[in-house]
């Protein structure tokens, strides 16, 4: 895949997870309304209105996080383009003979219709109607038109192209639905191997960010309970056949990560272990707490990749384990503990999390302890005397914008900083002014180069504020200097 392609299938992996982020205050609000829990009907209601309405957020959030400058004017494109297929697929699809005289059954079908594909059709919106903006946001038409042009053109060009997902959708809704159905039959027919293989790609894929396009197909799109789709979903929904696309990871991000953050701690050298203490520390608690885990895989990936395929095959079999012991567990935001002490309740077993865990923590400790030990890994503390170890090094926001740029080549050689959940996604003029040790001085986990002028920096749950940081420091190295 050419770097061009690549990057931009990396965009689309970025832009998912704008829309995504709602999700964990959408899963806490219809939680703590339950009649188990606060019993607080409209506090439910708020957080099951989110989940409605899914497919708007994902063609709002998908357009702004694949335009250019993030502008608002592709997410309100999205959001046209959005009405215009759904409306518009509404008023073509064919209403089963058996219902069509029937006005409240015909309205309740294309209803239902609607709920069905509302996720697809926010992710195609979304896409066209950032691609729109990239392309057409500076288009200039003849004077008489001239007050549609520039960004006002993008909605309008949008919801045109919009048409012909309308006709799409609702004139090949029978093709659509027969291939969604086969492709969760193939998935589910294959079971537990089925299972196993979601979860290794899920962590083989982390290095390139691509992962978020698989856990949106399993999440979202996968299978249907009373008109819900994908394994999220379908949980919050009530469904006690969802989950087994999310239960397996608990014990890999709960207790196996933090584990191999104890072992890394433990080969480090007694001198040393004051110093990273707290890094690991803090990996460790991410993990545990929140479910956030790339800045401990990426502490050890490339330094061992034998020991990540490892993780990956461990990922895989905890989603089989969990599985056979028919343990249903959801998360809104990921498999870390607030998850897991907020759905409780709504889970399957979940209180079998515990020796799985336990059997976990022990399995990763071991492996880490022994293949740090025998291959002589160079992991955190264990670095030669000469080389800089990862450590936060205490700035001001301004001061640390700036720190970050100058490590990235400074103002020229950085094209565009943006962030998801946990790395920043950057394209430079040359990769070979990335200044890696100044990089992992500032606290960054990992440096990712995937091709020519696309690199990731790794750095945890602050990447975003990094990110706004680098930007302020383009911007303020880019104004135009007073003349003296």
């Amino acid at each position: 895949m050419s770097a061009m392609k690549f990057g931009g299938v990396q965009k689309l992996g970025r832009a998912l997870m704008l829309p995504i982020a709602v999700l964990p205050i959408a899963g806490l609000l219809l939680r703590l309304g339950q009649p188990d829990l606060l019993a607080m009907p409209f506090v439910a209601a708020a957080g099951d209105a989110i989940f409605a309405n899914l497919g708007i957020l994902f063609a709002i959030g998908v357009a702004v996080g694949f335009a250019e400058e993030n502008h608002g004017a592709a997410g309100l494109a999205g959001v046209v383009g959005y009405f215009v297929t759904i409306v518009g697929a509404q008023s073509i699809v064919a209403v089963p003979p058996d219902i069509a005289a029937d006005v409240v059954k015909a309205a309740a079908y294309k209803a239902g219709m609607a709920k069905h594909i509302s996720i697809p059709v926010g992710i195609l919106c979304g896409l066209t109607g950032g691609w729109v903006y990239n392309h057409f946001h500076n288009i200039r038409l003849p004077d008489y038109l001239a007050f549609f042009g520039g960004r006002r053109f993008v909605p309008i060009a949008t919801g045109f192209a919009a048409l012909f997902l309308a006709a799409a959708f609702g004139w090949g809704l029978p093709s659509i639905e027969s291939g969604l159905d086969a492709l969760a039959r193939a998935v589910f027919a294959m079971g537990d191997f089925g299972l196993f293989l979601y979860g290794v790609f899920n962590r083989l894929l982390i290095v390139t960010g691509l992962h978020h396009i698989l856990n949106s197909l399993a999440w979202f799109i996968l299978g249907n309970f009373n008109g819900t789709t994908g394994d999220l979903n379908r949980f919050f929904a009530g469904d006690p056949t969802a989950g087994a696309f999310m239960a397996g990871f608990f014990p890999v991000m709960m207790f196996g990560l933090p584990a191999a953050c104890l072992a890394m701690y433990h080969a480090a050298p007694k001198a040393k272990r004051a110093r990273v203490g707290g890094i690991l520390l803090s990996m460790a608690l991410t993990a545990f707490l929140t479910g956030v885990t790339e800045p401990v895989e990426f502490s050890f990936m490339f330094l061992a990749p034998s020991l990540y395929a490892v993780h990956a095959v461990l990922t895989g079999l905890s989603l089989v384990i969990m599985d056979l012991l028919n343990v249903k567990l959801g998360f809104g935001f990921s498999a870390g503990l607030f998850d897991y002490v907020i759905n409780f309740k709504k889970a399957t077993n979940p209180w079998l999390l515990m020796p799985v865990g336990a059997v976990y923590f022990a399995l990763y400790y071991g492996l880490f302890r022994v293949v740090i030990a025998k291959a002589g890994l160079r992991t955190i503390g264990r670095e030669d005397d000469g080389e800089v170890e990862t450590a936060t090094v205490p700035l001001a926001a301004g001061e640390r914008g700036l720190s970050y740029l100058q490590a990235l080549g400074g103002a020229a050689n950085v094209k565009v900083c943006e962030s998801c959940a946990t790395r920043l996604r950057i394209e430079v003029a040359d990769n070979d002014r990335i200044d890696d040790r100044a990089l992992k001085a500032l606290g960054a986990r990992g440096v990712v180069r995937l091709g020519v002028g696309t690199i990731q920096v790794v750095i945890g749950p602050i990447a975003e504020q990094i990110a706004d940081e680098v930007q302020a420091a383009i911007r303020l190295a880019r104004a135009p200097r007073p003349q003296g």
